[in-house]
């Protein structure tokens, strides 16, 4: 059965007694997963779990029979078990699919034993797997998904909440949440840390602006496939920050150069097709655009022309060559300045 995040601890205190054999936590925000797990751990704990045991699944010889084993013996000591089952690559196998799909009807009725499963991010072919099918059957399952920047002010002010800190109202405390979640995007756990801190620094109440400047270090941490979705939804400045921390970081400017090629690209091709007569659906399924970016492609193609994305496509080329160590003559010859300027062109054109 699958559980939303946030509905965990409600779940566990109605429990109580009467916890679910096994807990699937998967995901690929450590800190939520961190997080989840600790409170699973505390209510097992508070039920009387205190025998724990960890097995983590690494390469394929894993003794799988011994944690078959593990799960059916009784405590010397007339404890009940807690047993976690880490699964670093969301892969068990095939001997770890049957193993686990035995573990679980083990479990079943099983009221001596608690079971947290950690796996990573599962793609749908793994979710809809007879192994994962058995876990979400028998217990819990619980996505641990990153905080994206649009849902990050609020995250930061639930969790100020929690501490008994805010910020102030209306606009000012928005535009203070904002400068936060710039300085922490793409980084929860540092974000937390802040947060933490700030808790601190500083008694329950109100936060200005002024605090958090003082307190909170630029700690965002970018990646090439958020700079896309920045781009495509013609935010110049948060565009121009994230390529900044790209550099800073060390990404190699060939890579954020085929992030922003692909997408060009893929729009190029895309209004080529609609101009052909073929329907919008179409159209992106051929071009693999699906998630976030399939909603930006949607509100681009009907307004975006053909001479402006061909130019784009041009200057695509341009930039590939500067990149790779050619010059042009009327470019930056700095990759990361030719990086800025072919980002802001595609910006403009999203945002036409």
């Amino acid at each position: 059965m699958q559980l939303r995040l946030d509905q965990l601890t409600a779940h566990l205190q109605k429990a109580a007694g009467a916890l679910k054999p096994i807990y699937t936590l998967y995901g690929d925000e450590p800190l939520l997963v961190q997080e989840g797990g600790d409170t699973i751990r505390q209510a097992a704990r508070a039920a009387g779990y205190t025998e724990r045991q960890v097995h983590t699944v690494t390469g394929a010889y894993f003794d799988w029979s011994s944690l078959l084993g593990a799960a059916s013996e009784m405590s010397l000591f007339g404890d009940k078990q807690f047993i976690e089952i880490r699964i670093p690559s969301g892969k068990p196998g095939k001997d770890g699919s049957q193993a686990l799909q035995q573990y679980c009807e083990m479990a079943a009725g099983n009221d001596g034993v608690i079971t947290l499963v950690s796996l990573p991010r599962l793609d749908k072919t793994q979710q809809g797997s007879a192994w994962f099918t058995a876990l979400d059957g028998i217990g819990m399952t619980l996505r641990c998904d990153p905080v994206e920047r649009q849902q990050l002010p609020l995250w930061i002010a639930q969790r100020l909440s929690a501490q008994g800190q805010q910020v102030e109202a209306g606009e000012a405390g928005q535009r203070t949440l904002a400068f936060f979640a710039d300085r922490v995007e793409g980084n929860l756990l540092a974000a937390h840390q802040e947060i933490v801190k700030l808790g601190l620094l500083h008694p329950p109440g109100t936060l200005t602006i002024e605090h958090i400047e003082e307190a909170v270090v630029d700690v965002a941490r970018f990646n090439v496939f958020k700079l896309s979705e920045a781009v495509l939804s013609g935010q110049i400045e948060r565009t121009l920050r994230m390529i900044d921390g790209l550099e800073a970081e060390g990404e190699a400017a060939v890579l954020v150069h085929w992030a922003l090629a692909e997408d060009i690209l893929a729009l190029h091709r895309a209004r080529t097709a609609l101009d052909g007569g073929k329907p919008l659906p179409m159209v992106l399924r051929e071009q693999r655009v699906w998630g976030p970016r399939e909603r930006l492609f949607e509100r681009i193609l009907p307004r975006a022309k053909a001479p402006a994305l061909a130019r784009l496509v041009a200057s695509a080329s341009t930039v590939d060559g500067i990149v790779k160590g050619l010059r042009h003559p009327q470019w930056p010859e700095d990759p990361w300045e030719a990086l800025r300027r072919l980002a802001l062109q595609l910006a403009k054109v999203a945002s036409a």
